[in-house]
Order: C-alpha cells, then sequence, then structure tokens
C-alpha cells in the first residue's frame, strides 16, 4: 500500500522557519521523482520545489527561491522541505507529491501558518 505520510508543519512567526518532511512507503522510493506543493484557501494548488529521482537537480518556485530547500534521503525514503525566512504568504497546506513515469501519488497535507 502506497503512503506518503508528511509531518512538521505548524505555526511559526514571519521569519521563522520549520522543516517538512515526508515518508514514503510501498513502492520504490528510489525511482521517484519527488516534490512539494502547496495549496492556500482559495487558490489553485501550486508546485513549491521539486528534486529528482537520485537528488541531482532541484527546482523552486521563484516565489520560494533562496529560502527554501528540498532534499531528500533515498536510504530512508523521506524527502524534507526547509524553510526559513517564512512570510504571512506561505501559509498552506503543504502536500508531498511522487512521481514516475504515469504514476503520482500524493500524500494527505500538513498545514503551514505563518502569523504573529
Amino acid at each position: 500500500q502506497v503512503q506518503l505520510v508528511e509531518s512538521g508543519g505548524g505555526l511559526v512567526q514571519p521569519g521563522g522557519s520549520l522543516r517538512l518532511s515526508c515518508a514514503a512507503s510501498g513502492f520504490t522510493f528510489s525511482r521517484y521523482a519527488m516534490s512539494w506543493y502547496r495549496q492556500a484557501p482559495g487558490k489553485e494548488r501550486e508546485l513549491v520545489a521539486a528534486i529528482t529521482s537520485v537528488g541531482d537537480g532541484t527546482n523552486y518556485a521563484d516565489s520560494v527561491k533562496g529560502r527554501f530547500t528540498i532534499s531528500r534521503n533515498n536510504a530512508k525514503n523521506t524527502v524534507s522541505l526547509e524553510m526559513n525566512s517564512l512570510k504571512p504568504e506561505d501559509t498552506a497546506v503543504y502536500y508531498c507529491k511522487a512521481a514516475f513515469a504515469w504514476r503520482n501519488y500524493w500524500g494527505q497535507g500538513t498545514q503551514v501558518t505563518v502569523s504573529s
């Protein structure tokens, strides 16, 4: 059974940091590109960051470049998103996604709220 379980969300003040993690099981993690998406209330889900299957390439939304870092550990089947200098506009539900060929798997999401 495929599972993607996100953790690490919460309430943080502007300028603060959070680290999200996504634990994967039920598929061959090292074959899949991994990414983080987010969806704010009333907005479409958007790509935040992505990393190749072996971790040799990343890309980021312009809005998070220089503040967020995606990484993965294929030995532990995890992908992480380090988020620094958080802004209120980063408030959203953050989702982990695995993609390989036509297969796409999603986690259930974790809430990140940036507010004073």
